[in-house]
Order: structure tokens, then sequence, then C-alpha cells
């Protein structure tokens, strides 16, 4: 086990290696990565992410045809549909469970919530006593699905159901954090990145647990709170950036 300042030096080296542009070309942020308007960027990264499970090549080959049913043009899209172009829709496989169903209802409530707002990130801001996105994901979860049920509600997860949420704590750390390197985008302004959290999936967690940044088993929302602790010893104002060194670390197997 290493102790604190070598397991924090090694982490860093881990994350300077793995937060490089060349990220980018093999994971699903490269499919907001394609557009400059923010609302482009906001809908392509958020569809990217809630379809991000499985291997990346078929989350890549999945968006790309999200993509291709939205011109390219994600937020004219949505902004603009037919009722023939929800129709069309319909009856489309998109990526495993998300089908054309979700994807059209998708499309809707971003309709309504751009109509009332410029950018997804009022939906997330994160109030002065907390201290993570728990409480901020459940207020987009409400705002943004609305409250009539709907089989659409199950692509975004709930952390008060105890899920980690990876896949819209993803999205969070391409839109908030703040990076010098080009690849997570930080066009939230107005929503410090020191609230993000590692996106924790199995290999986040088996990478974390080897580490002993992590005693739990489970990969539940409990486990995400106590990966903050851990992980803000190294860096409270930066945290989200250990998702590179953990992600890579997984990836190579390093330390199998």
């Amino acid at each position: 086990m290493l102790k604190f300042e070598e397991l924090r030096s090694f982490l860093d080296e881990k994350a300077d290696q793995y937060n490089a542009p060349d990220f980018i070309e093999n994971d699903p942020i490269q499919i907001p990565h394609r557009f400059s308007l923010k609302q482009d960027i906001e809908i392509a990264g958020f569809l990217a992410a809630t379809i991000s499970w499985g291997n990346r090549k078929s989350i890549i080959n999945s968006a790309n045809k999200i993509l291709d049913i939205m011109g390219n043009s994600p937020y004219d899209f949505v902004m603009n549909y037919s009722e023939k172009d929800l129709k069309d829709i319909q009856d489309k496989s998109i990526h495993r469970t998300f089908n054309g169903e979700d994807f059209s209802y998708f499309i809707k409530q971003f309709n309504r919530i751009y109509t009332e707002h410029e950018s997804l990130e009022d939906l997330f801001k994160v109030k002065e006593s907390e201290t993570n996105f728990q409480h901020a994901i459940e207020r987009f979860r409400s705002g943004f699905l609305e409250t009539e049920k709907h089989r659409s509600h199950k692509h975004i997860s709930s952390p008060y159901k105890n899920s980690s949420a990876k896949r819209i704590i993803m999205f969070l750390r391409w839109m908030v954090r703040k990076d010098k390197r080009g690849v997570d985008f930080g066009i939230w302004k107005d929503i410090d990145q020191k609230y993000l959290s590692i996106p924790l999936d199995v290999h986040t967690g088996n990478i974390s647990r080897k580490l002993g940044l992590l005693e739990r088993t489970q990969n539940d929302w409990k486990t995400v709170e106590e990966l903050d602790v851990a992980i803000r010893k190294f860096d409270d104002k930066d945290p989200a950036k250990y998702d590179f060194a953990l992600f890579g670390l997984g990836v190579t197997k390093e330390l199998l």
C-alpha cells in the first residue's frame, strides 16, 4: 500500500498522462467535441453519456446513429422537429434498451427545457450548503422528466435511490470541469468543479479498492461519496481529474 504522498504523486502522474487530447479519439466525449455551439455540445454530450454502457466502440457507433437522425444539428433538431420526425424515430433501434421511444421522449423534453432555459446548466445548479451533485441531479431529474411516469425515466439514474449515477456524473465532468488539456469542455461557468465526483463503475471501483481508496464493496452512491472524501484529499479544487488516472489504470490493467 502506497503512502499518502506516494499515492497522490502516482495518481497525479497517471491523470497527467491520460488527460490529453488523444484520449478523445476512442471515448464517447468525441461526440460533443464535433460541435462548437453550447447547446449542441450539451445535447450531444447528454445523449452520448446516457447511452454510455457497453464497449466504447459500440457506444460511439450508436451515438453516431443518433446524430445522423438529428441531421448532425442537435439543437436545431430538438427546437424544430416535426411530428413526422418523432413518428419516424419511434420504432428505431438506438442502443441496447435505449430505444426510439426513449429518444423521442428525450427530444420532447429537450424542446421544453430549451424553450424555458438557455442551457442545461440552469437545471444542475449546486446550492451553497451542498458538497456534491446528489441533490442537483435529483432536481434535474424532476425538471427534465416531469412527474408523469414513463419508461424513459430509467435512463436517468437517481442518487436518492442509491444509484452511482455514473453516466450523469461523467456528463457533468465534461460540462463543468475547466480542463486546460482540451478534453473536458468547462462550458458551464457558474458551477464549481470542486463539487464533481468520479464516475463510478466496475473498473474505477476495482482500481480504487486496489489503491486503498475505497472499502465499500458495492458501486453505489454511498461509495461515490466515500471516494469523494478520499480523492479530495489529493486535490479539492479539481477532484475529477483523477477519473483519468483511474480510467487509465483500468484500461492498461497496470495494477492487475
